[in-house]
């Protein structure tokens, strides 16, 4: 089991930005991709994002350009940094940890680990 701990979320107006954090172990990012996804109220859950163990990035359509995803190794940690926020990204943030192929990095049912969450709210 992999240990994944989120933090960063909190209230921001349209527009802003916030930079969302999933703290694990070394072994953990080398061994793994980790992705983000969120889950709004009565939704599913999306994938958001992902870095895998090559350091290879891919996005949803509805974030790119917006959000970043990056890897600190000494830190080891994965950042989220969530720019030009609309209200339609508010929602419970997930990082997950996980080996899919890549044509799966966008089906929840391919990571085996997740954090506990971190409420993200864009007010209009």
């Amino acid at each position: 089991q992999v240990q994944l701990v989120e933090s960063g979320g909190g209230l921001v107006q349209a527009g802003g930005s916030l930079r969302l954090s999933c703290a694990t172990s070394e072994s953990s990012l080398r061994s793994y991709g980790i992705a983000w996804f969120r889950q709004a109220p009565g939704k599913e859950r999306e994938f958001v994002a992902t870095i895998r163990q090559t350091s290879t990035t891919h996005y949803s359509e509805s974030v790119k350009g917006r959000f970043t995803i990056s890897r600190d190794n000494v830190k080891n940690t994965v950042y989220l940094q969530m720019d030009t926020l609309k209200p339609e990204d508010t929602a419970v943030y997930y990082c997950a940890a996980g080996r899919p192929i890549l044509s799966s990095i966008r089906d929840p049912n391919m990571y085996g680990s997740w954090g506990q969450g971190t409420q993200v709210t864009v007010a209009s």
